[in-house]
């Protein structure tokens, strides 16, 4: 009886080793599967990834320049004349008829003089010829009646050439002598410089302050034409104003939209090395204010939503090949050890972009889905990855 007992628990604690051992053993087992899956998956590629999401494609458009005048007019003396004193500097408002610029003028005053004491000889001449032809006519010789005639006649023509010389040297000189403002206006640049001639370049710059102020600034064609800007819409414009230092919005309108040469820049897919070319427009926009004396810096900002929503993704996102554009999907699958995350290349078409995210169409994302951005090592379809 006793040694069939000792048989029993013998039997008992085999089992119960036995067990223990087994258990042991499937325990060292799923440590080392799952080891060696952690060792595998540190192996594969990492990747950033984000969720696509609905939403529509904000356009936003910003431009800023320095404000000058609409119309300016360059002033020039055209005698070449020293300038004898200057009565404005930059910065002055002028009225119109306002004097600005005294130019030396003692040498045109001297031939003019010369030419009036010319006219009075050839007067003095016309009449000892009428006393001449007197005289003639007493004799009665028709010959020298004729001769003396025409000689009346032709001094009487000098003379009026003369006085229609002097009277075109009167205008000039006070046309030249002084320069005045054309218009009320703003000067913006003056470069005469007393005791030294104008040489035939611009002494004083003017701005007709009436056709108001501008600025100009460029941008791509395609953003203009998804913000609709058209000729004559009007716009808000932040200024810093220089009077007070403050910034003070006004309104300003497109004047101008202008082609300019296109800019050179890569497209946003990737694996594309093909450059694009942007076509570009100058935008004019005028602004008017009485705050305005010009030189302040203007800045725009625009923004307008696209009209419909679709799926939005970040344009890193994006890559290009042969047969257009495409992107990297991941697909979560479940497993008994973990869950793996496998890519799959998906070809997409755009809708509607702007510089950071593109609305995109396909029949294989959804909202919600994990979108590659970046990777540690080259896809392809069904890799396996682990994410970042």
């Amino acid at each position: 009886m006793e040694m069939r007992l000792n048989e029993q628990l013998k039997d008992r604690r085999s089992k119960r080793i036995i067990g223990i051992l087994f258990t042991v053993f499937m325990l060292l087992l799923v440590l080392f599967t799952l080891l060696s899956n952690t060792l595998q998956s540190l192996t594969l590629p990492k990747v950033r990834a984000e969720q696509s999401v609905m939403g529509s494609v904000v356009h936003t458009l910003e431009g800023s320049g320095n404000i000058q005048p609409l119309v300016e007019v360059k002033l020039v003396n055209p005698s070449d004349w020293k300038i004898k004193e200057i009565f404005i500097k930059e910065g002055d408002r002028v009225k119109r008829g306002q004097k600005l610029i005294s130019y030396d003028s003692q040498s045109a005053e001297r031939e003019l003089k010369d030419e009036e004491a010319q006219l009075k000889k050839q007067k003095i001449a016309l009449q000892q010829f009428h006393d001449q032809f007197i005289l003639i006519s007493m004799e009665g010789d028709e010959i020298k009646i004729r001769n003396a005639s025409r000689t009346i006649e032709t001094q009487k023509l000098d003379i009026g050439v003369q006085e229609r010389k002097i009277d075109e040297m009167k205008v000039k000189l006070a046309n030249d002598k002084e320069l005045s403002a054309p218009f009320d206006g703003f000067i913006t640049k003056v470069s005469a410089l007393e005791g030294l001639s104008s040489s035939g370049e611009s002494d004083v710059v003017i701005a007709n302050l009436s056709h108001g102020y501008q600025f100009t600034f460029m941008a791509d064609a395609d953003l203009l034409s998804s913000l609709d800007i058209s000729l004559g819409d009007k716009v808000q414009v932040k200024v810093q104003v220089k009077s007070d230092k403050k910034t003070k919005t006004i309104e300003g309108e497109i004047i101008e939209l202008k082609d300019v040469e296109p800019r050179l820049g890569y497209s946003s897919a990737k694996e594309s090395d093909n450059t694009e070319t942007i076509e570009q427009k100058l935008l004019h926009v005028k602004v008017t204010d009485s705050a305005l004396i010009g030189g302040e810096q203007a800045h725009i900002k625009l923004t307008k939503k696209s009209k419909q929503n679709g799926l939005l993704i970040s344009n890193e996102a994006i890559h290009q090949d042969r047969e257009g554009m495409f992107i990297y999907k991941i697909e979560e699958q479940r497993g008994a050890l973990g869950n793996d995350f496998v890519v799959h290349k998906v070809r997409i078409h755009s809708n509607e972009k702007n510089d950071k995210e593109t609305m995109i169409q396909s029949d294989n994302v959804y909202e919600n889905d994990l979108i590659i951005l970046e990777s540690s090592e080259p896809l392809q379809d069904n890799n396996r990855v682990r994410l970042q």
